[in-house]
């Protein structure tokens, strides 16, 4: 019998956003970064890991294309994700086709912070809360 390794380092389902609700819960946030190539929201989801959704429309090309896209942004996510705050809901929208893991990987480290510090702004000015002058 194979014994099955558990020190993958992969995104598991604990790790990533499954559901339409979580979807709809980080852009209801509106703590948004973009960079023309891709767009990163970010939302506080009370847990101590930070997990990940990725959300590929038609527009970046056929069901291949779609899948190599969402890959790649996982991939380069997984590998950045040890520099990001813990706690959050990052949703991941490309916007173009012409994706490199170079270049995917320069966009999630500059915007997933931007749209971290967005939220957790975001989070202070929020409604019932009382602004100071």
């Amino acid at each position: 019998m194979m014994s099955v390794r558990r020190d993958r380092a992969t995104l598991g389902r604990r790790q990533r956003l499954l559901k339409t609700a979580q979807f709809r819960a980080v852009y209801a946030g509106r703590a948004r970064a973009g960079d023309g190539c891709l767009v990163a929201y970010a939302r506080p989801n009370g847990l101590d890991a930070t997990r990940l959704g990725v959300s590929v429309g038609r527009r970046c090309g056929g069901a291949v294309e779609r899948n190599r896209i969402k890959r790649l942004l996982r991939e380069a996510f997984r590998q950045a994700r040890a520099a990001f705050p813990r706690g959050y809901d990052v949703v991941l929208v490309p916007v173009g086709r012409a994706y490199t893991f170079a270049g995917a990987d320069a966009s999630i480290r500059a915007l997933v912070p931007e749209a971290i510090r967005r939220a957790r702004r975001r989070g202070k000015d929020a409604p019932g809360k009382a602004r100071k002058p």
